[in-house]
């Protein structure tokens, strides 16, 4: 017995760890967030920061910073916070694979009222592109400093971060939810971070869920320092790899593929679209040597992603799951979202 007659096991409830099930951008970028607040977590996975299985979309994301069109403003908040804490690792944490670098993007058609032109209210020295300055057959153009993350350097940095701060990774697979009860009974936060593991959750089963393939190029060179977008029909991009001396060429989306073969026909097609977008960085035959080829299967969700709280009996259920491409563009904007979310449980269940 503790003191006063109080069990000893009667955890406060900030003390209790706050279970996250996923290990990707989003799962670790809100364990950090939690972790920085002062609560304790531990992460569920069955793919862990460093694995290399083409299911673990964190580990080959293009993860370049680009405001989204046709969102809610809700959510152009939330990718408006991703950019404030990734500019801040830009500038303060080299290892953490963060990087600032200028940005070109194209425009086909002229900018909506939702379209991606919102991004001007946080970007720094973004400008309109004067004609002549991009391409005659896009309507606009517009530069701007963009922030670009290396995947290969970011999950390693938080796998490390998280665990300076006392979190805790558990490499399992679960079938359901209620498997992580019964493993942190005196849990009462639990958050869903499982990507496309919950279309298969016994206990979720979102049939919104589905797995959708991407293929990059990989091109080694020196000319590394500018992203290029093409906003339209054509899903065609250039991004940054300071830190791995090169740039990644893309994309392309396959629903329902989950093929780890390269498709040289879309790696050429892709190199043949980086070209024609940006040809003093992509020629139109780089050497062989110096390319290399990504692939990996995106979380994605019918309608985007979901992003809610469910109270089920004595326990905080948080759903952050379906993001597909943009991972890495909403992670510390949706892992800020999250810990709001948990302060209020925690002021519900403290201050009486």
């Amino acid at each position: 017995m503790g003191d006063c007659g109080h069990p000893s096991s009667n955890i406060p409830f900030p003390r209790r760890p706050i279970i996250i099930l996923g290990a990707g951008i989003i799962g670790c970028a809100t364990a950090r967030q939690l972790l920085l607040n002062g609560f304790s977590v531990t992460l569920v996975a069955e793919y862990l920061p460093g694995d290399q299985d083409i299911s673990y979309a964190s580990a080959w994301a293009g993860a370049a910073w680009h405001a989204a069109g046709g969102i809610s403003p809700e959510h152009r908040y939330i990718q408006a916070v991703s950019h404030r804490h990734l500019l801040r690792m830009a500038q303060e944490e080299p290892n953490s694979g963060v990087c600032i670098v200028d940005a070109r993007e194209y425009v086909e058609q002229p900018p909506s009222r939702d379209s991606s032109a919102w991004g001007k209210t946080i970007l720094p020295k973004f400008r309109d592109l004067n004609p002549g300055e991009f391409p005659s057959e896009f309507n606009c153009g517009w530069a701007y400093e963009t922030v670009v993350t290396d995947p290969t350097r970011h999950m390693p940095y938080l796998r490390e971060k998280i665990t300076s701060l006392g979190g805790k990774f558990i490499r399992k697979r679960v079938e359901a939810l209620e498997d992580l009860y019964t493993l942190f009974p005196d849990s009462r936060v639990f958050i869903n971070a499982s990507g496309i593991g919950s279309r298969t959750l016994r206990d979720v089963r979102d049939e919104k869920c589905f797995p959708e393939r991407g293929q990059n190029v990989f091109y080694r060179t020196s000319n590394y320092h500018t992203f290029y977008f093409q906003n339209g029909k054509s899903y065609t991009y250039i991004i940054p790899r300071p830190l791995s001396q090169g740039v990644i060429l893309g994309g392309v989306k396959q629903r329902d593929n989950l093929s780890p073969e390269v498709d040289m026909d879309i790696a050429r097609d892709e190199i043949a679209r980086a070209h024609s977008l940006a040809p003093e960085i992509v020629p139109e035959n780089p050497p062989e040597e110096s390319l290399s080829y990504i692939v990996g299967i995106r979380p994605s969700r019918e309608g985007g992603f979901r992003l809610d709280s469910q109270q089920i009996e004595n326990r905080l259920i948080l759903s952050a799951y379906g993001f597909g491409g943009g991972g890495y563009a909403f992670s510390y904007g949706i892992g800020d979202a999250l810990v709001k979310m948990v302060e209020k449980a925690e002021k519900d269940n403290v201050i009486l």
